[in-house]
Order: C-alpha cells, then sequence, then structure tokens
C-alpha cells in the first residue's frame, strides 16, 4: 500500500519519540521532525487515521488532531479523494545541517558586540551571602505594607495601571520631584523625571539618545564594571579617567579632547566612595557647557550615607542643563523591583519620552503607583532611617574585625556611603586569587582589582559587601578571609615579593 512507507517511518518514530505532556504532541512531534529530516519525504502518503491509530495503540481523534496541526502549518497537504500527503514546500527547502559550534567567533550565531558583552562580564552568580556588594538586606523590607499598597491598588482596578505609561506613573514623577528637591537640592518638574525598569536602561537609553558608534564616553578608572559594560555594549569608545580621594581627577591631556559623554559618580564614587570635590565639579560642569559634554550623574546609594549631611547634586549645582541624573530603588527597597528613574533637562523630556517608549515601552504602573503612596507615606524614609542604622553597625564590625586582625596588610577606606566597604591590600598580593579561594569556601567577594580599565589606576583588595550580613553572622565569614589574606601574604613573603 501506497502509505507503508509513511507508516513504518512513523511508528519507528514514534517509540523512540520522548514521553511529553500529551499523546497528540508526541505524535506531532515524531511526524514534524520525520519530515525536517527528510525521513519522509515530499510526497510521501501519510496512513490514514484509523490505521496509524490502531497501529499506535492511540484513540482517534488523536491522530486526527496531531495530523489537522500539521496541516495549518504546512507540513501536510490533503487532496481531496486521494489522502493526505507531505507537503511539496518540504522539498523547496534545503535539508537542515547541524551548525558547528566555534565558540568567540562570528559561526557560533553570536555577534562580535555580544561576544564582548559576555566575555567581560564580571557580575557573580551568587547575588547573596557573605559578602557580595551592591545586595541589600531584603528579610528587614516591610512586605505586610508594600503588600497591602499592592492590593489596594489591585482591589480597585484601576484599568489605567494595565496600560503602558507614557513616562511613568505621574504621581509617582510628582513625589520624586518634590522628594529629590528636599534630599538632593534639585530643583525639577515632575515631566523632567521618568520612570524605567532598572540603572543599566536609564544609562542605556541615555548613550542611544546623546551619542553615536564611536563616540568617547569618559569613565571613572576604578569604577563601576556594570556601567562601563552599557555603555560600551553601544559601542562608545571608553575613555578611563583616573580617580583619586577627591574623585575624577582628569588629567590636561584627557581636557584636550572633549568627549560626548561624561559618566560619573560623584557623591559616592564606586567602589572607592571618594566625593567628588566642589573645585572639580565647577570645573566638570563649565567643561561640559564649553564644549557640549553630556553628563550623566549617577547617584545609586545616597539614600544610605552614614552622616547626616547628604551631597548636593550635580544637576542641582547645573544651570546650563547639562547634567543627567540617575536615580534607583534596587539598593534601597529590593533588587527586584527593577525601578530606576533618570531626571533629565527640559529640553530634552520629548525627546527621552518618545525615545523610551519606542525602544523599550513603559510597564510596572501597578509597582509604580504602590511606591508613589510608599515614598508620600512616608513608610520609605522609615524604611531608611531603620536600615542605615543596621547597615552601618554591619559595616563598623567588619571593618573592626579586618583592621585588629589584618594591620598592617589591609586598609579599609570608603565606607561613608552604600552597602559595601572597599579594603585595599597593603601587599602586591593577588586579589583575584584570594577571591577564588575564598569562593571555594563559601565566602564571595569582588576583587577590587576587577573595577580598573588601565594598570596604572589598579587597586588590589577586597570589595565587601557587609549589607545582607546579620552583624551577628559577620564573624565567621570574616575570619576566614582574615586567614586567607594572611596565608596569601606568607606565600608573598616566602616568594621574596
Amino acid at each position: 500500500m501506497d502509505f507503508e512507507l509513511g507508516r513504518e517511518v512513523i511508528v519507528q518514530g514514534f517509540a523512540a519519540q520522548p514521553v511529553v505532556s500529551g499523546q497528540r504532541t508526541r505524535l506531532y512531534l515524531c511526524i514534524r521532525q520525520a519530515i525536517l529530516d527528510r525521513r519522509l519525504e515530499s510526497g510521501t502518503a501519510m496512513p490514514p487515521t484509523r490505521v496509524l491509530a490502531a497501529e499506535l495503540g492511540l484513540g482517534r481523534n488523536t491522530v486526527v488532531r496531531a495530523y489537522d496541526q500539521l496541516l495549518v502549518e504546512g507540513y501536510l497537504e490533503s487532496r481531496v479523494g486521494s489522502g493526505t500527503f507531505v507537503s511539496e514546500a518540504v522539498s523547496s527547502t534545503p535539508s537542515p545541517t547541524r551548525p558547528r559550534r566555534l565558540l568567540g567567533h562570528r559561526a557560533d550565531g553570536m555577534s562580535r558586540r555580544g561576544n564582548r558583552i559576555v566575555s567581560n562580564a564580571a557580575s557573580s552568580r551568587l547575588q547573596t551571602g557573605a559578602f557580595m556588594p551592591g545586595i541589600p538586606d531584603v528579610t528587614d523590607f516591610p512586605f505586610a505594607t508594600w503588600r497591602r499598597l499592592i492590593t489596594k491598588h489591585m482591589r480597585h482596578e484601576q484599568r489605567h495601571l494595565a496600560q503602558y505609561g507614557y513616562g511613568g506613573y505621574g504621581p509617582l514623577k510628582a513625589v520624586l520631584a518634590n522628594y529629590l528637591k528636599v534630599t538632593r537640592m534639585m530643583s525639577c518638574s515632575p515631566s523632567q523625571v521618568l520612570i524605567l525598569n532598572g540603572s543599566h536602561q536609564a544609562l542605556d537609553l541615555c548613550a542611544r539618545l546623546l551619542t553615536d558608534v564611536g563616540d568617547t564616553v569618559w569613565m571613572e578608572d576604578p569604577g563601576y564594571w556594570g556601567a562601563r559594560n552599557v555603555l560600551a555594549a553601544t559601542d562608545l569608545r571608553i575613555h578611563p579617567v583616573p580617580v583619586d580621594d577627591s574623585g575624577l581627577m582628569p588629567r590636561e591631556s584627557d581636557w584636550e579632547f572633549p568627549p560626548r559623554m561624561i559618566f560619573v559618580s560623584p557623591s559616592s564614587q564606586y567602589p572607592t566612595g571618594a566625593v567628588l570635590s566642589l573645585e572639580r565639579r565647577l570645573r566638570l560642569l563649565e567643561y561640559a557647557e564649553k564644549n557640549n559634554v553630556w553628563i550623566v550623574e549617577d547617584d545609586y546609594d545616597n539614600e544610605i550615607r552614614y552622616h547626616s549631611h547628604p551631597v548636593a547634586s550635580l544637576f542641582g549645582l547645573s544651570t546650563a542643563q547639562r547634567v543627567i541624573y540617575v536615580g534607583t530603588f534596587s539598593k534601597v527597597m529590593y533588587p527586584g523591583l527593577r525601578l530606576a528613574y533618570l531626571v533629565v533637562p527640559q529640553d530634552l523630556v520629548e525627546a527621552f519620552t518618545v525615545g523610551n517608549a519606542e525602544l523599550y515601552r513603559e510597564g510596572r504602573m501597578l509597582e509604580q503607583a504602590a511606591l508613589a503612596e510608599f515614598i508620600d507615606g512616608g513608610h520609605f524614609t522609615t524604611h531608611l532611617r531603620r536600615m542605615r542604622s543596621i547597615y552601618e553597625s554591619r559595616r563598623d564590625r567588619l571593618r573592626e574585625l579586618l583592621v585588629s586582625r589584618l594591620d598592617g596588610l589591609v586598609t579599609p577606606f570608603g565606607g561613608a556611603a552604600g552597602l559595601h566597604l572597599p579594603v585595599r591590600f597593603e601587599l602586591p598580593l593577588d586579589d583575584a586569587k584570594v577571591a577564588a579561594e575564598a569562593l571555594r569556601d563559601g565566602v564571595v567577594f569582588c576583587p577590587l582589582s576587577m573595577y580598573s580599565i588601565s594598570e596604572e589606576t589598579r587597586i588590589r583588595g577586597m570589595n565587601l559587601g557587609f549589607a545582607a550580613v546579620p552583624v551577628e553572622k559577620i564573624d565567621a565569614p570574616a575570619l576566614q578571609l582574615v586567614r586567607l589574606v594572611e596565608a596569601e601574604a606568607r606565600r608573598r613573603r616566602t616568594q621574596g615579593g
């Protein structure tokens, strides 16, 4: 019979096909794969549904539905009075070949940009425990209050919250404009505030709207690798500028060639914690105005400061409207919230609002509505005040242990704000090696050397995130670090280094 070849191929393939959810799907996948592999060639007659159902022990309706799906997708075609056949369309496409895997080359499907992003990735898959930097303690977040606010807005069925939000949720923008006026000495209207999904998206938007491929961007060196990778992924030319105790320190040679953009964290440089001096702030603003340079101000941890006087923002100091301000809730709320915001000069409001809508679309309106009420109701300030006290005690305990046990080997510095404590090695120890050994013992930190672009600015040491480690649990992992640093120092001395 004409369909015998097809019946034999399907029966063999069905037996070998892994069991999935539903026999119809199993049969569909079996026949489709046989067609794609050319084991069932174009024009091959398919067995009648009754015959195939009896052969496979399936219900006829199961076979009919599998055939119907293959007919809809074009793998099979029905000929009136003749039966069902493998579609002739299959023969017009080349037989698939198994691709070669040449990692690091375009033959593997990755672009040069994609390979660069992946190879330069510095984030750890471990995002909890001692001492991963930048991770807040979410166990102390007032989830009961947050849940009540989310439920409130869901219960009221505010259907506008299920739509795109052009530029963000209006009441949240208004609350943030007022909050920044009080805490950051910034004068801005709600329209200048744009809500985005995380600070990385905010940086990507700035790069795409304000720069072209090949433009130069100044980056702090050492500096935040995440921002560096985002901007490099947009094919900007990264120009490292060194950092000292007073923040970004452009050399005379740097000033000679104005960049298109400057990325800077003036209130608390990452990872050193340096605060950009007033003299350098004023010179940077004047330089940006004269040379049409955009300054992107990253204010990632201003809310978590361990003194009573916040540092004024560059945005608030600028009169020429060349500064774009980036704020985030990932550290002060919880990382999974993925809400950040930009404050842009008035002349850029329309362009950034349209650009954000075109590139990413807005969303998370329910969370934005809850956040507006969370801030306006005083819950945000209360939470910050409580967490500052908790984090400060953890930072102090960690610093005390390291100074008392590793005197002369390490020097903690910075730490006046944020969730991390940078610790510099006083001997030329291999911080990447110490980090790898610590990881094997279940202790994770980022070596300070990974934050540098050029060798001349490289600092060897540990960037320790203390925020997510309860104070009573800090001693054990900290003492493990003490043992590892001491052991590395002994090896170094033995080798005559």
